[in-house]
C-alpha cells in the first residue's frame, strides 16, 4: 500500500476540503530543498524581492530571516521546479483533481520566528479557476505546530462554493491587509493542522484557511506551496 493509498480519503476530502499525506517526503529530500531555500535567499539563484545578495559574512539563517515568502521561486530553481512534479504528490492529485494536472504557481515561505501570519482567505479568490479545481499542496520543510505558525483551517468551508467577501484589516498578527469575512463559521470552530517535515497538505481552493506567527525562539516554519489545477478547466 503506498502513501497516497494510505492517506487518500475521497470521501473524507470532499467533506473536509483538505487531507495530510503523512511522510509524503524523505528526509533526505526535505533537507534538499531546505538547501535550496537557502540558496535562493542568498541571490545565489538570481535577484529575489529587489534585496541585494547576501553577503559572504552572512549565515543561511541571517538570509532566510530576510523573507518572509518568495512568490514563482520554481522559474529561478530547477529544484524547486522538479520539486512541482514530485510523484507522491501527483499521484494524490491526480485522484482528488482528475487525470489531468497543470501546476499553476509555487510559493516559498521562511516565516522566522517573529514574522506574522496571514488572515482568514481563500486562494481561489487570488487563483480563479473555470471549473473550482484549484487544489494547494503545502510542503512542510520545518515541522508546523501552533506556536511556530501552522495553518488554520475551516474544515467543510468550501462545500458551499462560495468566494466570500474580503475587506482591509489592521490586525498586527497578519501581514496581509486584506482577510475573508462574511462567512457562516466561527475561529471556535478552526482546526490547527500541525505536520511533521516532509509531510504534506493538500486542500481545496475553496477552503477557508489563516496562520498565526511563529512565536516559537530561534525556529523557522518554512513551507513549499504549489498550486495546481486540471488542465481540462
Amino acid at each position: 500500500m503506498t502513501i497516497v493509498d494510505q492517506h487518500v480519503d475521497l470521501d473524507r476530502y470532499t467533506e473536509d476540503g483538505y487531507l495530510v499525506l503523512r511522510g509524503a517526503l524523505s528526509p533526505s529530500e526535505v533537507a534538499t530543498l531546505c538547501r535550496e531555500a537557502a540558496t535562493i535567499c542568498r541571490g545565489e539563484r538570481g535577484p529575489v524581492g529587489g534585496l541585494e545578495p547576501a553577503a559572504p559574512d552572512e549565515s543561511d539563517d541571517e538570509a532566510m530571516r530576510r523573507y518572509v515568502a518568495i512568490n514563482f521561486p520554481h522559474k529561478i530553481s530547477a529544484v524547486l521546479e522538479q520539486a512541482m512534479h514530485h510523484p507522491v504528490v501527483v499521484d494524490a492529485l491526480t485522484r482528488v483533481i482528475g487525470p489531468n494536472v497543470k501546476a499553476m504557481q509555487s510559493m516559498l515561505f521562511m516565516k522566522a520566528e517573529g514574522k506574522a501570519g496571514q488572515a482568514w482567505h481563500q486562494d481561489e479568490h487570488f487563483i480563479p479557476t473555470r471549473d473550482r479545481s484549484l487544489t494547494g499542496a503545502w510542503i512542510a520543510l520545518d515541522d508546523a505546530a501552533v506556536d511556530n505558525g501552522c495553518l488554520w483551517v475551516l474544515p467543510g468551508s468550501q462545500r458551499a462554493g462560495v468566494l466570500y467577501p474580503d475587506r482591509e484589516h489592521d490586525d498586527p498578527r497578519y501581514d496581509c491587509a486584506i482577510e475573508a469575512f462574511d462567512f457562516p463559521h466561527e475561529d471556535d470552530d478552526a482546526v490547527p493542522v500541525e505536520i511533521e517535515a516532509g509531510s504534506v497538505l493538500l486542500f481545496n481552493g475553496y477552503l477557508l484557511h489563516k496562520s498565526l506567527p511563529n512565536t516559537r525562539p530561534g525556529s523557522f516554519r518554512r513551507a513549499l506551496v504549489n498550486h495546481y489545477m486540471s488542465a481540462e478547466s
